[in-house]
């Protein structure tokens, strides 16, 4: 586990983070609700990523009296969030998903995808064709 600073956190007793996990400079975890991140995650999360979970009032009354509700954030395995990503209350992250930099995660994610976009949107499957070279051999001698 890694967490390079500056870190901002609200009170941190309401996130819960997984084996392997790495968090770049200048994040911010907004976890005024439950927010879970399990195994493998990378936030690598980039650098500026931020995980809000509060949610103020769209009507303008119930604005002006200060309404919030906070709802959770769920990030599964093996999830590659990238630089600038935003991910606002509510949403929940599939396994085995990279998140491209500068993306708005307003929406769930499905498992196996790649991601980004404002707001973030699935831009196709991940496949073989995604690996970068990692081979194994196997010698029979």
């Amino acid at each position: 586990m890694g967490i390079e600073s500056p870190l901002n956190c609200y009170y941190g007793y309401n996130t819960t983070v997984g084996n392997n996990f790495y968090a770049n400079t200048n994040c911010t975890i907004s976890d005024c609700a439950k927010i879970t991140i399990e195994n493998n995650v990378l936030m690598l999360i980039g650098s500026n990523v931020s995980l809000y979970t509060p949610n103020h009032a769209i009507d303008a009354d119930e604005r002006k009296v200060g309404y919030e509700r906070s709802l959770p954030i769920n990030i599964g395995d093996n999830v590659w969030i990238s630089d600038s990503v935003t991910i606002v209350p509510g949403v929940s992250i599939g396994y085995n998903i990279s998140i491209g930099a500068g993306s708005v995660v307003m929406k769930d994610i499905p498992a196996n995808v790649i991601v980004a976009g404002v707001p973030c949107r699935a831009i196709r499957p991940i496949t073989e064709k995604d690996k970068i070279g990692l081979k194994t051999t196997v010698n029979n001698n």
